[in-house]
């Protein structure tokens, strides 16, 4: 009888475990959290579990294996998952590894250490990424100047670089605010910096910085930069040995024949572009649509998500994950990139078709890769200097703070496929 019992004890066991041998968590509509979810991953990850990103399936769902402190932590975190069985992972991964259907399993081994590069003093505006990464619990670094001079960029694996300006020109806030306290310790603690490392102008600093990030891409690093932080850098790179920057900005005139000069081979994503020269206008140059050439407004500001082949362009695939293809439309600095100012090898994953304003960008440089999103803060529509933080226990759900997300799970995928 003892034995009898035993043996229908473990028949039990085994038929629980049978039952709860993965936990899934679906991307699509149905679940509760998308942010958090993310989140839930990176932190599984970090336990040394491996997660399958299913891509394209139920909007890019996540699966590993059973762990009852993983299924609390899901329940804490507010996060929609299903415990599935043995068969029914193997059912997934059947009907993904099928050659007519547009998924694919990508497997995530490791969490990337992840920096933002943004200054250590305050700023009057909050950044879309920091607040995600807060939000979702993945744990980040900051860093700045000191730190990229430093050597230290190679100890990350991803890099976000914050709204700033590449060019020397302070964000070119010195019309609206130059007089304010925020702008004149900003300026103060910059030309600092850049004396300490022998430069005589804060733009000559910001160069050798993006040259150092650009060293930091080609070995294999991941970047990603919103805002003005995107065309800044390219336009930093292509006017390298010129002088761009007016009096206000540096103490001396600005090279009257640099757009002349520009090298558009150094840069990532755009050529061909005009520089702004006007040191009081907000713009940068024309890579950026302005207000009155977008001619749209917050009801009917969205772009649309390119499709691709999960099994033959599993890079594009993964950073487009999402449960909607159309996304709000969002303003900034830099809202979005106009097309025809590309470079024929810039991969398009993102578009406000109605008016040719590309919004969300990839390239690769050297054994690394370059991400470009335009706007500020996807739940924002127009987030001003001074406003409060988007309090994203609000948009859990949000379709544009994804496509950041995204960005942060794609350095972790090793290995391309999980064989059944």
């Amino acid at each position: 009888m003892l034995r009898r019992f035993a043996l229908l004890v473990l028949l039990a066991v085994y038929s629980l475990t049978a039952r709860a041998s993965y936990l899934f968590l679906p991307m699509d509509e149905s679940q509760s959290n998308h942010l958090k979810a993310y989140g839930l991953a990176y932190w599984v990850l970090n336990t040394g579990t491996e997660v399958d990103w299913l891509l394209n399936y139920q909007g890019g769902s996540f699966m590993f294996q059973y762990n009852q402190k993983f299924e609390n932590e899901l329940t804490v975190r507010g996060v929609s998952y299903q415990v599935i069985s043995d068969a029914q992972q193997v059912q997934i991964i059947n009907e993904i590894n099928q050659p007519d259907v547009n998924m694919d399993v990508m497997r995530l081994d490791k969490p990337p250490k992840v920096a933002v590069y943004s200054p250590k003093s305050k700023q009057p505006w909050d950044d879309a990424v920091t607040l995600v990464l807060t939000y979702a619990e993945i744990p980040y670094e900051t860093i700045f100047d000191d730190e990229v001079m430093d050597g230290k960029l190679p100890t990350y694996d991803w890099l976000h670089l914050h709204h700033e300006d590449f060019t020397g020109q302070y964000g070119k806030f010195y019309r609206s605010h130059g007089n304010t306290s925020w702008y004149k310790a900003q300026q103060r603690e910059f030309e600092q910096t850049a004396a300490k490392y022998g430069f005589g102008k804060v733009s000559q600093l910001k160069l050798s910085v993006v040259k150092k990030i650009r060293e930091f891409c080609a070995g294999g690093g991941f970047l990603f930069a919103m805002c003005s932080a995107a065309d800044t850098y390219d336009i930093a790179l292509a006017a390298d040995g010129l002088d761009i920057c007016e009096a206000i900005y540096d103490g001396d005139p600005a090279d009257p024949t640099a757009q002349k000069k520009l090298n558009f081979g150094n840069a990532f994503a755009f050529q061909n572009f005009q520089l702004n020269r006007d040191p009081f206008d907000y713009e940068y140059s024309n890579i950026d649509n302005q207000p009155y050439e977008r001619g749209l407004s917050e009801g009917n500001d969205f772009f649309s998500l390119f499709q691709f082949s999960a099994k033959w362009d599993p890079i594009p695939t993964m950073l487009t994950q999402n449960h909607q293809t159309v996304v709000k439309g969002f303003l900034g600095q830099t809202t979005g990139f106009k097309k025809n100012l590309l470079k024929p090898d810039v991969v398009v994953m993102g578009e406000t078709r109605s008016i040719s304003e590309v919004k969300y960008i990839h390239g690769t440089m050297g054994k690394g890769t370059w991400t470009f999103y335009g706007g500020h803060d996807p739940e924002d529509y127009q987030h001003l200097v001074n406003e409060e933080a988007t309090d994203l226990t609000l948009h859990p759900n949000s379709a544009g703070y994804r496509l950041i997300l995204n960005n942060i799970l794609f350095p972790a995928a090793r290995k391309k496929k999980q064989k059944t």
